[in-house]
């Protein structure tokens, strides 16, 4: 069954013939994160594909990921591209480094995952917040609903973890 939904004034629409993505968000509907796990080398993919990207088996099972992580990129939009974004600007979007399957396969990769920076009830993040987060920051996923059967992974930063006393960020002004 196709899901439709909407975020942030952008209409979302995923179709019967996307199995794969309409299974990442019905369970990101249910405010859980799963991600495929390749049923031959073991390792966990992002984002969800037909194909294990390490070693090209097919086959794969839906696992429990715990979505917590630092940031490892950032970006700021100032100037949206996207018409139904401009309201909302400035925003924050992260490139967050999980926890899960670090320095895996090799020693410099990881799991990594995009979504906005957000407050903890799923609101993108105020000026004030973004100008906090940069490379190293702490953060937890949280679900935003986009409609019947959709939620958007969003991060918000982890109030259980420590946070770095010290960001990396671009200059200021």
């Amino acid at each position: 069954m196709p899901i439709d939904g909407e975020y942030l004034g952008m209409r979302l629409a995923i179709h019967d013939v996307d199995e794969i993505n309409l299974s990442y968000f019905e369970y990101c509907a249910k405010n859980e994160f799963r991600l495929q796990c390749c049923n031959e080398c073991d390792l966990v993919r992002y984002p969800p594909t037909t194909a294990c990207p390490f070693c090209a088996h097919s086959g794969s099972s839906w696992k429990p990921i715990e979505p917590v992580g630092e940031v490892h990129s950032y970006g700021e939009v100032h100037h949206a591209i996207n018409p139904a974004f401009r309201e909302h600007v400035p925003y924050m979007i992260l490139l967050v480094e999980l926890d899960t399957q670090k320095h895996t396969p090799g020693e410099h990769d990881a799991l990594r995952v995009i979504a906005n920076l957000v407050q903890p009830d799923g609101e993108l993040a105020p000026p004030e917040l973004i100008r906090q987060v940069g490379i190293g920051s702490r953060v937890r996923m949280v679900f935003r609903s986009a409609g019947e059967g959709i939620a958007i992974p969003l991060f918000c930063l982890d109030p259980d973890s420590t946070q770095p006393q010290k960001v990396w960020r671009y200059p200021q002004e």
